[in-house]
């Protein structure tokens, strides 16, 4: 991560915000207001919230990020973009809020398995019925990587720690009452998998 005008900055999503955001238009396109969990460096939350502009964006994260995505959040000055949320996985509860939709980026192989079947499973029980989850990252699929370089990148976060790709079968068997409607294929081998509250 570089530094950008002091605030921080992934070029990762600079690279995939206008794919994904071709996604949310149509997802989110009923939704007055979404969480979106883990807004990192606050990049898709201000590039989300400018392009839709119908639905209320609330930020949530871990504290340690909040300084910089507010950072984003203020340069931006939006009013449809709320600043974030103290929200672990696992230590925090949702915040009650009347939203429709739930975005998250590249959050579920950083958990451990444990955290990422929670989420799951918490997602499941906050959506009121007909809500939708768009959920953006890498993923195996029967157990299998899209390419070496997917490989080679699970292999790298499991030895520092993370808990690696999660394949779609344990998502679903996790998903109680969310129906993976679609998997949407994105650039750099990502997927962005398009779940219904049924």
């Amino acid at each position: 991560m570089t530094e950008s005008f002091s605030k921080p900055f992934s070029q990762a999503c600079e690279n995939n915000k206008v794919p994904i955001l071709a996604v949310l238009e149509r997802t989110f396109a009923n939704c007055k207001g979404v969480l979106e969990i883990g807004s990192g460096t606050g990049q898709h939350a201000v590039y989300f919230a400018e392009n839709l502009p119908h639905l209320q964006w609330q930020c949530s994260d871990q504290p340690d990020y909040h300084e910089g995505i507010i950072a984003w959040l203020e340069e931006a000055s939006l009013p449809n973009v709320i600043k974030p949320v103290a929200l672990t996985i696992g230590k925090d509860s949702f915040p009650s809020l009347p939203i429709q939709g739930i975005y998250s980026a590249n959050t579920a192989h950083i958990m451990q398995r444990h955290e990422a079947e929670l989420l799951m499973k918490s997602v499941s029980e906050y959506l009121p019925s007909g809500g939708v989850f768009c959920q953006y990252g890498p993923f195996t699929i029967g157990g299998e990587f899209s390419s070496e370089s997917n490989k080679a990148f699970h292999e790298s976060l499991i030895e520092r720690g993370y808990g690696g790709y999660r394949d779609i079968s344990e998502l679903t068997a996790w998903s109680n009452d969310l129906v993976l409607r679609e998997i949407h294929k994105m650039p750099a081998n990502n997927l962005l998998l398009e779940w219904h509250k049924a």
